[in-house]
């Protein structure tokens, strides 16, 4: 439900949306889909969002790509844990979305800028 009304929300902002239902298939498809962004859902089956970001990061293809880390866990060092693996930001669920497309937004500039 959550990823289902953050894809509309995203979409109404003028953002193109594919959606992955598990890890494995978000490494997947960050290979074949290339997105400008990523945004990581930590708790996600089959591997999670922390495994499956330190793969995409992993991997020459995909290493470049942003990935914000959406994690509802908000811990103390889940910040630290998601830098550790490979995300370029982190954001808490539920997300409040000026703040998140803020963070779109700056990582996507970051990226336009370094190419």
């Amino acid at each position: 439900m959550n990823r289902d009304m953050l894809s509309r929300r995203l979409l109404r902002n003028g953002y193109e949306v594919v959606i992955a239902i598990d890890g494995q298939q978000g490494v997947d498809m960050a290979t074949s889909e290339r997105p400008d962004l990523i945004l990581m859902d930590m708790s996600l089956p089959v591997i999670d969002g922390w495994e499956a970001t330190r793969r995409i990061k992993a991997d020459e293809i995909t290493r470049k790509i942003p990935v914000i880390a959406l994690t509802a866990h908000a811990m103390a060092g889940d910040r630290e844990k998601a830098m550790e693996m490979g995300c370029d930001d982190y954001d808490t669920k539920p997300v409040e979305l000026p703040r998140l497309l803020g963070k779109i937004v700056a990582l996507l500039e970051s990226v336009s800028r370094a190419t």
